[in-house]
């Protein structure tokens, strides 16, 4: 029997997954095997021996002590690509709402309401003032070329748009999903120079810290319109908003309103809707709760971002040994002449670093092993974690 515990409310597709098979899930559940999560924040939790995984149900991961997690041997996942559609629609609509003041002349509208008969004449002597360019022909550049990016790209360029994108990150498989027509940048400096819009889509972390600032700025095109759409801490509230009182920046769009954008003039500020559908909120758990299952059960990592991706197909009978262990000489050595002193021989074996940690993860497939076999590897010196998968 597995325990999940949920630190929100979790679309009803992803629970149904877990229910299928030896799970307690909810809120209340204490001392978890798994934490199934969407924004709550982690940073200050204890977590209980038994915590083998948590996972997002979205992309960023912000919320969740990623580091110290991996420290514990304690997976991190989140679900890329699950949200892709619902930010990517938004975005869409941020380019156009950015180009056309289409929210005031709604707001206009609203206030001639009860001029009756005289306000088709009204709109006809007052829509100018709330003209704006096209999208087409127009140069977008997009920062970050993962899920989300990728498809903003190809369907601005759908639009007519000039399409730029940049990730010094690109993947092959991304690559592939791109248009030919999508024109590679190699720097930031040519998204800056050469884009009327500019769209980001890169985590943030230390190095994308206030990515857009006054130096950032200081290079981009007289009446620039941006969007953010990805974490505020990427756009520097202060310099976005002097660029725009002196005209660098035409329009800053952003899902993270606070005290200094809320309501500010040039700035258009969504209450955090990225991936506020329906669709995307039963994608994100879906994933989620696939991914704990096969971690659960099966020990294969897959969309981990504090872990490397492991994963080998289930021997029909077999035991699986995981393990995590010191990434020191000799420990593989260690592990299998203990496998060895018990008369077992391995039918199949995944070993791989994890980045940014002296440590390692080893699945070890066996005919058969039982308890003594992990007490022996448990015992051996710079092993963290040992379980044992019948």
């Amino acid at each position: 029997m597995y325990k999940v515990q949920t630190l929100n409310k979790i679309a009803k597709i992803g629970l149904d997954v877990l229910a299928e098979g030896d799970y307690t899930v909810g809120d209340a559940v204490e001392n978890p095997d798994a934490i199934l999560v969407r924004s709550a924040k982690m940073h200050d939790m204890t977590f209980g021996s038994k915590l083998l995984c948590v996972a997002r149900a979205g992309a960023g991961t912000n919320n969740i002590p990623s580091d110290r997690c991996a420290e514990e041997a304690i997976v991190v996942f989140n679900t890329p690509g699950a949200n892709s559609d619902a930010v990517k629609e938004l975005v869409l609509c941020a380019l156009l709402i950015s180009s056309r003041d289409v929210i005031g002349g709604i707001d206009w509208v609203h206030s001639i309401a009860e001029n009756g008969d005289e306000i088709p004449a009204l709109v006809e002597a007052g829509k100018n003032a709330f003209t704006g360019p096209e999208l087409s022909g127009k140069t977008l550049g997009v920062v970050g070329l993962g899920a989300i990016g990728a498809k903003i790209a190809n369907d601005a360029a759908r639009l007519g748009m000039k399409v730029y994108g940049y990730d010094p990150y690109l993947s092959v498989d991304a690559a592939w999903r791109l248009r030919t027509n999508i024109r590679h940048a190699k720097d930031l400096q040519t998204i800056y120079r050469n884009c009327d819009y500019i769209t980001i889509h890169v985590p943030y972390m230390d190095s994308t810290h206030h990515l857009i600032n006054t130096e950032a700025l200081s290079v981009m095109r007289p009446g620039v319109r941006i969007i953010n759409l990805a974490r505020a801490e990427l756009v520097c509230d202060d310099d976005i908003l002097s660029a725009i009182d002196s005209g660098k920046v035409a329009c800053y769009v952003t899902d993270f309103p606070n005290a200094k954008t809320a309501g500010a003039k040039g700035v258009i500020a969504i209450p955090h809707l990225g991936a506020s559908t329906p669709e995307s909120e039963e994608k994100c758990a879906l994933m989620a709760a696939e991914e704990i299952r096969d971690y659960l059960e099966n020990g294969n990592i897959a969309n981990s971002v504090n872990m490397p991706y492991a994963s080998m197909p289930r021997v029909p009978g077999s035991s699986r040994l995981c393990v995590f262990h010191r990434n020191k000489p000799d420990m593989i050595a260690q592990i299998t002449r203990v496998i060895s002193a018990h008369g077992l021989n391995i039918e199949n074996m995944h070993n791989a670093g994890v980045r940014g940690h002296d440590m390692a993860y080893t699945m070890i497939d066996l005919p058969f092993a039982g308890e003594k076999l992990t007490e022996d590897i448990r015992a051996l010196d710079d092993i963290v974690r040992v379980r044992l998968l019948g």
